[in-house]
């Protein structure tokens, strides 16, 4: 088995230079800070990734999240490259698929994605989706905690797992990943999956942080504009530093240089104790997020 090892700063060092970078960054249990903001990559390939993952580095940036399914691993990896920052200021994650559902699998997923990235570490690599109906998922995190124990990652983590499927990695392994990432917003605020993270140490990171299909309804929504006029900021800053306050790590999707720019500027306002149960008190349920005990790959 090859896998990399970091070797490159020690992990005070490294550290550092995340907190440096214009997004604060939270802890992970086995050592390493994350961004606390970041950009998601889906659905953009090729030339278009690269510019996309360029400008975002431009803008501030330090959290890339790419995955296997994205298609755009080299993309991500040549933009890196491309910019001219130093690798190890850039906090890289990426995701692989069912297939690869085993100790061994898991192995040939780390490396294929280090080629296809060209690096030689990846600081998160996270399962995708848990598959319950393959029931592998359990395997799939101890294939991950092995290259954690060899060097070759900073952090483990998984993909819309719930609550129960935490708990079985838990009960059958000992193993609690750093970081569950998990469809969230404030239609979907994730209360029983953030108050488990929270219970076990697990860092919750929101993708799809605006809503789905885009987040025009959010944007428009009545309760986000009002308190953005308050505050003299766009609907998506007051959605994003909502995430932020609730202690999440969260990687909003872009392309254009302008919004790029706009959803990492949110870190000079904060929202008070009444506009966060607002925004909170939009929550419509577990219904408007994907059912991961139904849907995978």
């Amino acid at each position: 088995m090859v896998v990399a090892t970091l070797g490159l700063q020690t992990q005070s060092e490294r550290g550092s230079v995340l907190m440096s970078a214009l997004a604060p960054a939270l802890p992970l249990r086995n050592g390493a800070e994350i961004p606390v903001l970041g950009l998601g990559t889906s659905p953009l390939v090729g030339a278009e990734s690269t510019r996309q993952v360029r400008t975002a580095l431009e803008a501030g940036y330090r959290l890339i999240d790419t995955a296997e399914n994205y298609r755009n691993e080299d993309a991500v990896g040549q933009a890196i490259r491309d910019s001219g920052i130093d690798r190890s200021e850039v906090f890289i994650t990426t995701k692989f698929n069912r297939r690869w559902h085993s100790v061994d699998g898991v192995r040939q997923a780390y490396e294929a994605s280090l080629q296809r990235l060209g690096v030689n570490y990846i600081d998160l690599m996270l399962v995708h989706w848990p598959n319950p109906d393959q029931d592998r998922y359990v395997e799939a995190v101890q294939g991950l905690q092995a290259i954690l124990d060899k060097g070759g990652l900073r952090a483990i983590g998984t993909s819309n797992y719930k609550p129960a499927h935490l708990q079985r990695v838990r009960n059958e392994t000992g193993i609690i990943p750093d970081i569950n990432q998990i469809q969230l917003s404030p239609y979907s605020t994730r209360k029983e999956s953030r108050a488990y993270h929270a219970g076990h140490g697990i860092v919750t990171e929101s993708y799809s942080p605006i809503g789905a299909s885009g987040g025009n309804e959010l944007r428009n929504d009545p309760v986000i504009t009002r308190i953005a006029k308050d505050h003299g900021k766009s609907p998506t800053q007051v959605v994003l530093r909502w995430h932020i306050q609730l202690g999440l790590v969260t990687i909003p999707r872009s392309s254009n240089a302008g919004r790029l720019a706009e959803n990492i500027d949110i870190f000079d306002f904060e929202l008070n104790e009444q506009e966060m149960s607002a925004i909170s008190g939009l929550d419509r349920g577990e219904s408007v997020v994907t059912d991961s005990d139904q849907f995978g790959h």
